[in-house]
């Protein structure tokens, strides 16, 4: 059956930077929506403009047969979709099941085994692109599971994301992603390097960035994020405290895999100095001060 705003019922889990972005465009398609949020308050724009407030996921789930969700850190999934009160023991047969938040490959599988053996379709889709990706519709969404499945929520993906791709069965979208974050995180480590050395040199580094970033060095990290330090912006548009997440589960998961990533583990330790500072609810540019101040010293 497609999946049209005519025979759907979406419901949304998880209305934080990222996800108030993405419940907003499925709303705007036409979809009825029916949202939960841990803070009921970043739901407040959502309602406004008609979207159904719910006081738990098992109540979302009963009235949905799309259900979302994007939230913070792999207990959080492991709680809303197979805790007690979770989707999976409330959902109506037949609903899709699709986790957008970045998690364990392991748990991606262990939701879909859970969820197929109650007559549930599930796929892992984390994301790519931050806020501004989340905002403008233009995520990379990498996503698992049974084809059939990615098939049939390919409309409904596409409304978020303006690159999704299919990447295999269930887990493949949360390994792609891992993919992902272990390149960001030494290219952080670059940008932030590259502009303390500017800085060091006495250069204009808004000048340098239009050298550097059109040339062999670009990439979306450099562009995006660097003339945000060059302004002192360190909002997030991905928090510190979730790339720390992302990069333990990478790291778990290559430690499984016996693959050794020298890059990704001086990156979290990077990181982790950064937490000390008091900096995890910064966005992930804030490494800078990291950076700037072990040159400064």
């Amino acid at each position: 059956m497609e999946h049209t705003a005519k025979n759907t019922v979406i419901g949304f889990i998880g209305t934080g930077i990222m996800g108030n972005s993405m419940a907003g465009h499925l709303l705007g398609a036409g979809f009825p929506l029916h949202v939960y949020s841990r803070t009921k308050s970043k739901a407040e724009e959502l309602l406004s403009r008609g979207a159904v407030w719910h006081e738990s996921p098992a109540s979302l789930a009963e009235q949905s047969n799309v259900i979302i969700t994007m939230v913070g850190f792999p207990s959080d999934v492991e709680e809303i979709y197979l805790g007690d009160s979770g989707i999976i023991n409330h959902a109506k047969p037949h609903s899709y099941l699709i986790d957008m938040t970045t998690s364990s490959p392991s748990l991606a599988q262990r939701i879909e085994k859970a969820a197929a053996e109650k007559g549930l379709f599930s796929l892992d889709a984390p994301v790519s692109g931050g806020d501004v990706g989340a905002r403008e519709a233009k995520l990379s969404i990498m996503v698992g599971g049974l084809l059939e499945t990615f098939d049939a929520m390919l409309p409904i993906l596409n409304i978020m994301g303006s690159n999704v791709v299919y990447q295999g069965s269930a887990g493949a979208g949360q390994y792609t992603k891992m993919c992902n974050q272990i390149a960001i995180a030494s290219n952080m480590m670059g940008v932030c390097e590259a502009l303390a050395y500017a800085q060091k040199a006495g250069l204009d580094p808004n000048t340098v960035l239009k050298s550097i970033e059109s040339g062999a060095a670009g990439s979306r990290s450099l562009s995006g994020l660097a003339p945000r330090i060059i302004n002192g912006d360190y909002a997030p548009g991905f928090y510190v405290k979730h790339f720390i997440k992302d990069m333990n589960i990478a790291l778990q998961s290559a430690k499984e895999m016996n693959l050794d990533l020298p890059s990704l583990s001086l990156a979290r330790s990077l990181y982790e100095r950064l937490v000390e500072m008091g900096e995890e609810d910064s966005g992930t540019q804030a490494l800078f001060k990291v950076i700037n101040r072990h040159s400064s010293s």
